[in-house]
């Protein structure tokens, strides 16, 4: 009997200390219902103990749809759901008798806002083994998370116009690339350039040289429609889109719609040499990386038939293969600019 009393007062001790741990602490016991839920629990969450003692329930604290909580693996020793549940981060430790370590954005119902939850479970086991607590601490996050976040996209970001930055784009055209060779598909890339605008910094200064570079890329940065496409800020007024799965034909349509977009801009030029309106070149180039060229060669392409846009006139689209021909051509180098526009986007 003084064993069992002793044992009750251990235990009502645990509980009055777990309430007050300024850590938000849960505890649910072999069977995974709730025993314990304290106060700093009840105040990150905005769930009430009473909501959830005695229950199951306490994945509603933290999720809008039913799905185990961290304490949940440990408790059912379910390993093997880690990586399903916490894509973000987690760690299982050796032997998995320590419990296990997890980070992950919870959509917090109660609260109406997503929070970034560091969790910590860990097993009570009896003086024979068995399982009989667990114990599952959670720390909020969500500032550093969300800072991290800033600073990674700052990383990567063109300030000026928020489209992808010249260090992105490489990264990005590396990796396009090397998948184009695995999977054996079209990759294209698109090369644009804002038609004579050193002269429109010259005729409206440099703060609305900086507004159209904003307009236009935000027209650019619409025409990479799918998941998979990047729209990035080269340099200066050039641009870049990188077009996976993508041959050319499919890329010229792209390009000469978002030629065909800067122009409904109406953004004014009006400088002498320029036209009425601010418009764009577009390079194209469309291929199926193998083994003897590489992304230089690739963007090396695409610049050159950027290159031939302007040379043809401007405000056009030409494709890297339609550079060649007319360049090697002299009679067709001499053809109405226009004309080989239309050709090289059939």
């Amino acid at each position: 009997m003084a064993r069992a009393k002793k044992s009750e007062v251990a235990h009502a001790y645990a509980v009055r200390l777990m309430q007050h741990l300024v850590v938000p602490t849960f505890v649910i016991d072999a069977k995974r219902r709730v025993v314990i839920w304290n106060r700093a629990c009840e105040r990150v969450t905005g769930v009430a103990a009473s909501e959830v003692l005695g229950t199951s329930r306490h994945w509603r604290a933290f999720y809008a749809k039913r799905r185990y909580c961290l304490a949940d693996l440990v408790a059912l020793g379910r390993p093997d759901k880690l990586s399903e549940l916490y894509p973000e981060q987690h760690t299982v430790p050796d032997g998995n008798s320590f419990g296990f370590s997890a980070e992950n954005w919870c959509v917090m119902p109660k609260l109406g806002d997503r929070l970034y939850l560091a969790l910590d479970a860990g097993p009570i086991h009896d003086e024979d083994g068995n399982l009989i607590a667990v114990v599952e601490t959670l720390r909020d996050m969500t500032d550093q998370k969300r800072a991290e976040m800033a600073l990674k996209a700052l990383a990567v970001k063109d300030g000026l116009t928020g489209l992808a930055n010249r260090r992105c784009f490489d990264l990005a055209l590396e990796m396009e690339w090397s998948r184009a060779q695995r999977t054996k598909k079209p990759l294209a890339l698109l090369f644009a350039d804002v038609d004579h605008f050193k002269l429109f910094n010259d005729q409206h200064g440099h703060q609305r040289g900086d507004e159209c570079l904003r307009e236009v890329a935000a027209v650019i940065g619409e025409s990479a429609s799918r998941p998979i496409d990047l729209a990035a800020r080269y340099g200066g007024e050039e641009f870049a889109i990188i077009l996976p799965e993508t041959d050319r034909e499919g890329a010229c349509k792209v390009a000469d719609r978002l030629r065909q977009a800067v122009m409904d801009l109406r953004i004014t030029h009006d400088a002498a040499g320029a036209g009425p309106w601010v418009t764009l070149s577009v390079g194209v180039v469309a291929h199926v990386p193998g083994s003897d060229v590489g992304p230089d060669w690739f963007l090396g392409q695409a610049d050159q038939a950027l290159y031939a846009a302007k040379r043809l006139g401007r405000n056009r689209v030409i494709t890297a293969d339609a550079m060649l021909a007319a360049f090697a051509d002299p009679e067709r180098r001499d053809r109405d600019p226009p004309d080989l526009a239309h050709a090289a986007r059939r």
